[in-house]
């Protein structure tokens, strides 16, 4: 016997709509008269927010789940200092100056950007220059963004499934380590994930009455996340299309129209900052870090875009090093921890796949649940996967316009269309992406288990379940088990509770009524979430608790930050020998360790490419006190001129002076040219020249990056004078 999972709410409607039709006129006055004397009632945000036919806990509920994700995200918000120095640069840049804000450029002389679009740095920035640039107003926006992820969350699953489901999936969400990790951090992954949770909400306010003006804002929202994240903003789109496609209570044509509304949503929005970058004189704004051709669509689709699916990359590391990191990095991918460790360079870029896999180890159905993406993500992933084939069988037969089976197609082609991209993409590709995954994997869980509670008398149901409580607390001890070391009790207890969970579901379930809520129904419901939702809970708490800094930062308790392990880094400097100037393997020796070892040019003290990567202040360009205090002194447009944005952002941030990174994050973009650093120094924009830097150092010859950071470097040598500041080498450019 088969069962629909949408709710029966006894009036026909789905649970969560709201009645928001005027009252009806008293008696003895006619509809006219009374209202003329009173308007229509509008909703309160209030109604809005939980609706009219809730049960008594469901505000109060929700509301905690709110003061539970605020505390979670908002405690010891600093305990992270500038996390990742790269996008932090950006943010202090964006505060002293408006173009720099606009554009997303590095430092505030508007030299070059980051490589992504800036749209997730413009609150940061605001702040920052209304209250002063600090860690705080940086990193403020993005938790109030994730509190505002779990609230919406939490209502787009309440409109469907009630407030229970809504609660499960809130929980869901806010109890994923990688969002913890996110929404705590600099990243423009907190911008992202808003974005597309705010658009899967106002999808399902427009399947509900086919709401073209909610499905034009869908499109305009997508627009903002494709200028938070370029590609990973759009990712969602089939899922969407085809929930309001398929689901929306009118003509095929009229759906069809709505959705060409939509697209024009987001291109509008994408568009026209397409068009304004694009049509300012390159005199006037930065160059386009990540490019070959100073082109936001190059960026787009290259290095951003189909480089990062299918691993193939423009540019890359200069000369013969490139070409050993390349063959090396295969092999170093999978040294460490079964695939987990340092990873490829597919392209000349950092990441990529093959054999030996990238950052997140090999390519395949099995990465979301290896040792690299497992514990930042996959907590509930078998369960959602279970929920959602249970769900769309149990629907089969309801309406077309059911909007419980829409919901499934919006939250599940969420899950599966991004689980698939991050599986099996060869290009770069690290942990706190998954992040993206979170809110899909939480909304096909809300429904899932509150739909499938609502029909427990049927023994399809309790089935189920069992089988996804009892699977996912076997694969929660898993996942603990992976820290041995931390709270090993954890593991014993939550698969006790599932085991227990499950024979309730089987034994029990299906003598609990249907009316009020019974003291066992209570307790099997606490059992199963507890469960489920323990152990990722924890791990999540354990998350937030500790700092993370770096560019690859990962989830957990032990704060962990940087690149990857020390294992994948020493077989990767074995495997990749030695430059012709002994640099290479010299700075991966110091990142295989963990700390700073030489430099790109030999100079002892400068992190090698590790160094930054794991949190340390200055890749190649050690932001030394006696540097910092150089730098200060300068009275320039660019304090100095160093090669890898790694580099640049730490001396940027330590010296609160504009520092041009030469090449870009890689060093390998071709930006300045040596006859446009020529340019700079003969007007005396620049005053020095720091040896070393890179991408940490070590990967593009004695001067790091490309061929022209190399002639740079060669130029600068045959003319000024060097002199050691601290353990850096530097040459002053003007008189």
């Amino acid at each position: 016997m088969t069962t629909s999972l949408t709710p029966d709410t006894g009036s026909g409607t789905s649970a969560g709509t709201v009645d928001t039709a005027p009252p009806t006129a008293p008696a003895g006055r006619t509809a006219a008269a009374s209202s003329r004397r009173r308007p229509p009632a509008r909703p309160s945000w209030r109604r809005i927010a939980f609706g009219a036919d809730q049960p008594r806990w469901a505000r109060p509920s929700a509301f905690g789940l709110i003061v539970a994700s605020g505390f979670l995200y908002l405690w010891n918000l600093t305990n992270s200092g500038w996390a990742n120095e790269f996008y932090a640069a950006a943010i202090q840049a964006g505060s002293k100056d408006w173009t720099a804000w606009f554009f997303g450029s590095l430092d505030a002389g508007n030299a070059i950007t980051v490589d992504k679009p800036p749209a997730a740095f413009w609150i940061p920035g605001l702040l920052g220059r209304i209250f002063g640039f600090n860690s705080f107003t940086m990193l403020l926006p993005e938790a109030l963004m994730g509190v505002a992820s779990v609230a919406l969350m939490y209502a787009a699953v309440k409109r469907v499934s009630g407030p229970a489901a809504g609660l499960i999936a809130g929980g869901a969400l806010a109890a994923t380590p990688v969002a913890a990790l996110m929404f705590r951090f600099n990243n423009p992954d907190a911008m992202l994930t808003f974005c597309l949770v705010l658009a899967a909400y106002m999808t399902v306010r427009a399947i509900e009455k086919a709401g073209w003006k909610w499905l034009v804002g869908v499109g305009a929202v997508l627009g903002l996340a494709f200028l938070t994240k370029m590609l990973a903003g759009i990712i969602i789109v089939p899922a969407l299309g085809l929930a309001y496609l398929w689901a929306a209570p009118t003509t095929l044509r009229q759906r069809i129209v709505h959705l060409l509304g939509a697209l024009g949503g987001l291109v509008a929005v994408a568009g026209a900052y397409i068009a304004a970058f694009t049509l300012t004189p390159t005199t006037v704004r930065p160059y386009m870090a990540g490019s070959q051709t100073n082109s936001f669509l190059e960026l787009t689709f290259g290095y951003n875009g189909l480089a990062r699916i299918f691993g193939n990359r423009g540019g890359g590391f200069g000369g013969a090093v490139r070409d050993r990191a390349s063959d090396a990095g295969a092999a170093a991918g999978s040294a460490a921890q079964g695939g987990a460790g340092f990873g490829g360079f597919a392209g000349g870029a950092p990441g990529g796949g093959g054999p030996g896999g990238g950052f997140g180890g090999a390519a395949g159905i099995t990465r979301m649940f290896g040792p690299t993406f497992g514990t930042e993500i996959s907590w509930l992933l078998p369960a959602a996967l279970i929920l959602l084939v249970a769900g769309f069988w149990f629907t089969r037969r309801a309406v077309r316009t059911d909007r419980v089976r829409a919901s499934l197609i919006i939250w599940g082609g969420w899950t599966i269309l991004t689980a698939l991209v991050f599986s099996f993409m060869t290009g770069t590709v690290h942990n706190y992406y998954t992040i993206a995954l979170a809110p899909g994997i939480a909304g096909v869980v809300g429904i899932g288990a509150a739909e499938l509670w609502r029909g427990r008398s049927y023994w399809p149901s309790r089935i189920v379940l069992a089988v996804a409580v009892l699977g996912t607390s076997v694969w929660t001890a898993v996942l603990l088990g992976r820290d041995a070391s931390w709270l090993p009790w954890l593991r014993v207890v939550v698969v006790v509770l599932g085991v227990l969970a499950a024979l309730g579901f089987l034994v029990r379930a299906d003598r609990f009524g249907a009316g009020r809520v019974r003291a066992g129904a209570v307790a099997l419901a606490v059992t199963a979430l507890l469960a489920g939702g323990l152990g990722s809970a924890a791990f999540t708490v354990a998350t937030a608790s500790v700092g993370h800094s770096g560019a690859i930062p990962t989830s957990g308790p032990s704060g962990a930050s940087g690149f990857g392990t020390r294992a994948g880094f020493a077989q990767f400097r074995d495997r990749l020998g030695t430059s012709p100037d002994g640099s290479a393997a010299e700075a991966l020796g110091g990142a295989a360790a963990g700390g700073a070892g030489t430099g790109a040019a030999g100079v002892p003290g400068q992190g090698g490419f590790g160094g930054q990567m794991q949190g340390g202040p200055g890749g190649g360009a050690s932001a030394s006190s006696e540097l910092v205090a150089l730098l200060k002194q300068t009275t320039t447009k660019w304090s100095a001129a160093t090669t890898g944005a790694n580099s640049a952002a730490s001396l940027e941030l330590a010296s609160d002076t504009n520092v041009i990174a030469m090449g870009g994050f890689m060093g390998s973009d071709p930006y300045p040219s040596l006859d446009e650093f020529k340019a700079l120094v003969s007007k005396g924009e620049v005053t020095y020249y720091i040896a070393g830097g890179g991408m940490g150092g070590g990967f593009g010859g004695r001067g790091g990056g490309t061929t022209d950071a190399s002639a740079i470097t060669q130029w600068v040598e045959a003319n000024f004078q060097a002199q050691t500041v601290g353990s850096t080498t530097v040459y002053k450019l003007v008189k």
